[in-house]
């Protein structure tokens, strides 16, 4: 019998070791690798409150209308707070504002388990706490996104931003499954709860993680107003930047949305319970996390135009695949290759931001983009339920498909125009 010490064994595991560094660079960074399990954790309670409030919110009122609107009432607020938000990461230390954004959320979702547990729980108490929730997102989602260049060097970026985009996703197999599982069990109460747990996780890694060095807008502190408008002055003059904010509030009014609908198609199309939904969620989670795997591996080889693109064409495709079967095995297929493409291209998009912005616009920068991704998302959750309750839940999911399908087509034909113009704006940032 071999001892532990056997060099063939440690040959094998320094080689393992290699092989997923050599893949996974960002985990080459200590503070990476104590971020990584924290967050893991933390979006997994995330999105056990995601499923579980979208079927309080059925059971309560049996709206699709009503889905929506809490969906939307989470998300609103980034349309309005961001901008102040990506000053604020731009001016101050990026893991405190994280403290302090991560224990707000964690209250929130204490103060909402408390009141589904003692049975008072209603449709407006829901809309307070999604509406503050989405307050804090406002700050936590570019503090987080800045953060991460933070803790990884600048050529490893792309490799932490896919991975980090693959702990959201990974959540999404992980989080509805114990969510259908808790629901049934125990009620929509012990699920908020448990989220409220999962953000101890989250404080602790963010503790341990040594602060590094802030990326301040300049040696002098400019007034909030001046502050904004250079981000946005920055981000319209470059042509990756601004090309890739409008096609992501393209997919997060069109595209998007269709995961808000996700509890109304389990139930009237499938016939589903909570467990059911879980199962949608995590179908959908595993093609995303595949997605953000690939892009964290092979992201500097591939055209990032085109991979945004691709990606988005075989979202829209599938997704309009999964509105017309009846089959649950093939609908589940459909819903893999929806968060394949989706995140693909949603991940590459990050990832493309990130690398190109100078670092002391990120803050602002990300704050756009997420202004734009997640403070667009209310448009798309009230168009998507407005349309389902006059149309149908699968016409109206159908017709933000064909919108992204013709703004995937546009970034193609004129992808060869925005790599010139951006090597022309590069040229001239030289002179």
């Amino acid at each position: 019998m071999q001892g532990s010490n056997d060099p063939l064994r440690t040959d094998g595991a320094r080689s393992i070791k290699a092989s997923l560094l050599s893949a996974f660079p960002a985990f080459q960074s200590p503070n990476f690798r104590r971020y990584f399990p924290g967050q893991v954790v933390s979006m997994v309670g995330t999105w056990i409150q995601m499923v579980a409030q979208g079927w309080l919110v059925l059971e309560l009122t049996g709206s699709a209308f009503d889905v929506g609107l809490a969906a939307a009432a989470s998300t609103l607020p980034t349309l309005f707070l961001s901008l102040i938000g990506g000053v604020i990461v731009d001016r101050y230390p990026r893991r405190t504002i994280l403290f302090w954004t991560q224990s707000s959320a964690m209250v929130l979702a204490f103060i909402l388990g408390i009141f589904a547990l003692t049975g008072t729980v209603t449709m407006p108490i829901i809309l307070l706490l999604s509406f503050l929730l989405g307050c804090v997102n406002a700050i936590n989602v570019p503090a987080l996104q800045s953060f991460l260049s933070e803790m990884v060097e600048r050529e490893h970026l792309s490799s932490a931003i896919a991975l980090n985009s693959a702990i959201y996703n990974g959540s999404r197999v992980i989080g509805p499954a114990i969510a259908g599982v808790l629901i049934a069990a125990a009620g929509t109460g012990t699920a908020f709860m448990l989220n409220g747990f999962s953000f101890f996780a989250v404080l602790l890694s963010l503790f341990m993680i040594k602060a590094g060095q802030r990326n301040p807008s300049g040696t002098e502190p400019v007034h909030p107003v001046r502050a904004i408008t250079d981000g946005l002055r920055y981000s319209w003059r470059h042509p990756l930047i601004r090309t890739i904010v409008i096609f992501i509030a393209i997919i997060s009014i069109f595209g998007w949305s269709y995961v808000t609908m996700l509890p109304v198609v389990a139930k009237r199309s499938f016939n589903m319970d909570a467990t059911g939904l879980g199962y949608l969620y995590g179908v959908s989670g595993i093609g995303s996390v595949i997605g953000t795997v690939l892009i964290s591996m092979y992201s500097g080889r591939v055209d990032r135009l085109v991979f945004i693109a691709g990606g988005t064409i075989l979202f829209a495709l599938s997704l309009i695949g999964f509105t017309y079967t009846l089959w649950l095995p093939l609908a589940l297929f459909f819903l893999f290759l929806c968060g394949f493409g989706l995140v693909a291209a949603v991940a590459t998009m990050s990832a493309t931001i990130q690398g190109t912005v100078e670092d002391r616009y990120r803050g602002r920068v990300m704050s756009l983009y997420m202004m734009v991704f997640m403070g667009f998302m209310p448009i798309g959750n009230l168009q998507v339920g407005w349309l389902s309750e006059q149309f149908g839940t699968g016409p109206a999911i159908r017709f933000g498909c064909l919108v992204t399908l013709f703004a995937a087509v546009v970034i193609i034909f004129y992808s060869r125009r925005v790599r010139s113009d951006y090597q022309r704006y590069r040229e001239e940032l030289k002179l």
